[in-house]
Formats: structure tokens, sequence, C-alpha cells
């Protein structure tokens, strides 16, 4: 008896990885990362060859035949990007002549499919391109709430700026519901400010954006106003807002009350050893009065169990930074 052929499984990669290859599937319903995929993709094919011959496809519209006559090579050889959109529209003729050209790929085309994943439509087509050496998967699903500060860093770096913790914090507090205005935020105070980007300039440049942030409910906490920190927390989380971002922010401001506690000379003499700015120090050290070093290092202690929480380590994020708004409030209050 013969021996199977194992099926190939083919690179599942991010959009910030991907790289020419002889077919492409663009899986999954995030449609902005959808588009950064096939410009990037499209940018570094025009770097290999800057005479490189575009084509869009549309699956829910396709005509019988009409890849082989696009992809085939023409009179000059000019390499070739065929994009195909709604592939989870494909016409019968679209996935059939799919199914064809997989067998036997074009020398110097790439072909791109961008499937959405929102129905089973064409999951033979899928499984075949997910079985066809030397193609690659680029999976553009929404992410995750606990992805969103990792992506605000990874813009962040694209740009060649540097930003404060609490400052990505707040972009992604104001932010979180939508991936691309996050990165269009991101893009625009980088390409309206200099120097590094600090909580600050993001609270200034988005004052009319960030009505209730974390650092509205880490305010009212320090200050010791319970009713208060309730009320704005329990709206942010109502309008959107992430429990992530939300720990993030008191484990930013927290970490620097630890820092300027055992800090001495003037506040400017401060924040140059600690390389933070002198407005902060100040403010660090206002709040400091209500703390002993024991109170802070309990809170901080409870920072980092909530920050377990809301990422994973009990199923309600919110009802873990709501505990532990309440718990740092009374304790200020005391």
């Amino acid at each position: 008896m013969a021996a199977s052929i194992p099926k190939v499984a083919i690179p599942k990669i991010s959009w910030e990885q991907v790289s020419p290859a002889p077919v492409v599937l663009v899986f999954g319903k995030e449609s902005f990362l959808a588009d950064r995929a096939l410009q990037r993709l499209r940018a570094l094919l025009l770097l290999e060859d800057p005479e490189l011959e575009v084509h869009d496809v549309d699956a829910g519209q396709y005509s019988d035949g009409a890849l082989e006559l696009i992809a085939s090579p023409s009179l000059f050889d000019e390499p070739r990007l065929v994009r195909v959109e709604n592939g989870v529209k494909g016409t019968d003729a679209f996935i059939a002549d799919v199914l064809r050209y997989l067998a036997q790929p074009v020398d110097g085309t790439t072909l791109v499919i961008r499937h959405d994943g929102s129905t089973v439509r064409g999951k033979k087509m899928l499984d075949a391109i997910r079985s066809t050496p030397g193609a690659i998967e680029v999976v553009c699903q929404p992410l995750k709430r606990g992805d969103m500060i990792p992506f605000a860093r990874a813009e962040l770096r694209l740009l060649e700026r540097d930003a404060t913790p609490g400052a990505i914090a707040a972009l992604v507090d104001a932010f979180s519901s939508d991936i691309a205005e996050l990165a269009n935020a991101i893009r625009q105070v980088v390409l309206d400010t200099e120097g590094d980007v600090t909580e600050q300039v993001v609270r200034t440049y988005y004052s009319g954006r960030v009505e209730t942030t974390a650092f509205a409910v880490v305010d009212a906490v320090i200050a010791g106003d319970v009713a208060r920190a309730l009320v704005t927390l329990r709206h942010a989380i109502a309008t959107g807002a992430d429990p992530v971002p939300i720990v993030a922010a008191f484990a930013m401001r927290y970490r620097q009350l630890a820092k300027v506690s055992g800090a001495g000379g003037s506040d400017m003499q401060a924040a140059r050893q600690l390389g933070m700015q002198d407005w902060q120090v100040g403010n660090a050290r206002r709040d400091l009065r209500s703390f002993t070093d024991a109170s802070l290092c309990d809170a901080i202690e409870a920072i980092a169990t909530a920050d377990a929480a809301v990422k994973g380590a009990e199923r309600n994020p919110g009802h873990s930074v709501e505990r532990l708004v309440r718990q740092l409030a009374t304790r200020a209050s005391a």
C-alpha cells in the first residue's frame, strides 16, 4: 500500500510579516489589517520591479476564464500582482478557476485572494490554498482588547517615535473601539508634535475625544473620591473602555509614585534623574503625601493582581478592575 502524501501546512503570518509569494491568502474580518497587508505586498513587489502590473478582480462578479487571461505572461514578461477582493462571494467559475490555477501557478505572478471568513463559501478553495506549497496566509482577525497596546507600540515604532506607557494607554483608552481610528490617531499626534509622545500630549491633543479615560479614574482614586472613581469607571466601561489599559494606567501612575518616593533634590533635578517631566515629579510628590511606604507597596501588589485578572486570570475583567478601584480609592480616603 502506497504511503499517503502529507498535506502542506503553509505559514500563517501577520500583516507586517507579509512578503512576496506565488499565492497569498489574506484571511479574516479585520479589513484595516487586510488593507495594510495588501499595501505592504504591493510596495515590496514594486521595489523588486517598478514595471509591476497590478490587476484587480472582484470574485463576486467573476467571469469564467478571466484569471487565466490576467495571470498569463505578457509579451514583455512584466511581473504581475493580481488582487482578488470579495473571495467570500466568489462565483462558481472563480472557485473552479482558482483550483485549476493552484495546480500550476504562473511564474512571475502573485495571486492575492481576500476572504473575510464570514461564511464557508469557497471552503474547498481555501483548503486548497492552505495546502499549496509556497503559499502563505496572512491572518487579519479583529484584535482582542489585550492586543491593542502592543499594536499601538508597533505603530509608534513604524513611525520611529517613542512614547511613554501612559501615552500609549491613553491612546488605546480613547480609540480602542476601532483599530483604524487608533492607527490614525497615533499617526496624527506623531505628525503634529515633536519629541516623545507623553500622556499629557495625548490628553491635551485629544481632549475633545477623551471625555472619560483611565486617567480620570486614576485621578479620582488617588484623590480618595470613591464615588467619583466608581462612577467614572462605570461610565468608561459602559462606553467601551477596555479594562486592560485602565489597569495599565494605574500601573504607570503608581510606578511613578514609587520612583519619585525615593528621589531627592528639586523637582527639576529629580525629573532629570528619573527621566520624567518636572511637572510629573511635582504632581507625584503632592500625591505621595497620602501614602506610606507600606500602603504604596500594597497598592502596587493589588495592581499586579488586577493586571493578571484582566488579562485572563479571572472571567470578568470589568469586575476585577472595579474591585481594584474600590480597594485603592477606599484606602486613599482612609
